[in-house]
Order: C-alpha cells, then sequence, then structure tokens
C-alpha cells in the first residue's frame, strides 16, 4: 500500500531493518519516554517489520507483526492471530496517512501467512485511530511501558 510520495515495503534487508529501529527509537524512547531496554525484545528477530519510506529516502514509520507462538503469548494463545504493535510514525509524517498504510500493510502481511485476525495493544489516546481502520477494543484499560493501553481486534 502507497501514500502519495510514500512507500511502504516489508523490511527485509539489514538497513531496512535499521531504519525500523531509528524511527521506534525517535518515537518511543525520545518522544515518549519508554526505556530502550523494553522497547526492543527477542520478538524483533522474527516479526514482520513494515517500513514506510519518504521520495526522499527518509524513513516515516514502521511497525511490525509478530505470528506464531510469539503472537499466541500476546493474544491469549490462538495462533491462528498476529500481533500488530511497535507502530510507530515521526512527528514530520503524521496525519498523512502513513500510519493507515503501515496497517494495511501489516494486515496483507497477516493474510499472507494465513492468519485470520490481528490484535494489539493500543496507547488509548490512538484508539479512535484503530477504530476508524475497523479495530475493536476489549477487555480493561492496563498499563504498558507506564502509559494506558486497551486491547483491540479486527478480523480479516
Amino acid at each position: 500500500m502507497s501514500v502519495p510520495h510514500v512507500v511502504v515495503r516489508v523490511a527485509e534487508e539489514p538497513a531496512d531493518r535499521e531504519a525500523c529501529f531509528a524511527v521506534r527509537k525517535d518515537v518511543f524512547v525520545a518522544e515518549q519516554g519508554v526505556p530502550e531496554d523494553i522497547e526492543y525484545d527477542t520478538h524483533d528477530a522474527d516479526a514482520v517489520h513494515v517500513l514506510a519510506i519518504g521520495e526522499d529516502g527518509v524513513p516515516l514509520g514502521t511497525g511490525r507483526l509478530l505470528h506464531g507462538a510469539a503472537a499466541a503469548a500476546k493474544n491469549g494463545g490462538d495462533p491462528a492471530v498476529g500481533s500488530l504493535g511497535r507502530l510507530a510514525v515521526t512527528r514530520a509524517a503524521r496525519g498523512l496517512g502513513v500510519g493507515a498504510a503501515l496497517v494495511r500493510a501489516i494486515e496483507d502481511a497477516a493474510r499472507a501467512r494465513g492468519l485470520t485476525a490481528v490484535d494489539l495493544h493500543a496507547q488509548t489516546h490512538a484508539l479512535g485511530f484503530y477504530e476508524r481502520l475497523g479495530y475493536e477494543p476489549y477487555g480493561p484499560e492496563f498499563p504498558d511501558a507506564g502509559m494506558p493501553h486497551r486491547a483491540m481486534r479486527r478480523v480479516l
């Protein structure tokens, strides 16, 4: 999926993955104060990472899809449900549709792996964003990295 002047693709090359991690560091660690030691985890090695890049080659956003055992551990044990996470868009690219394009690319990656739904843990200020993309909240609010979150799901 693409937004004008933005390409969203699976980050397969090492340089693409490094760009994903750099965006996460800018957004989560620097902006939101998430401790760096919890931002990166063992799931990064096996996750499907997606990267949004502007026409000038500058990374604009990223997200990841967990599948298999890693996703099942997050969603209550269902291996047919993927886990969308670490969605981050740089300050300069917010409001341009980059986040929605990243979510759709992650959903496409989930479908390609035979998954039937995607779960996520949304920061509560982002609930409306995900609801507009078809996600439905469930369960109580909970803290994650010191911020309030809600679980959400979209059937594919």
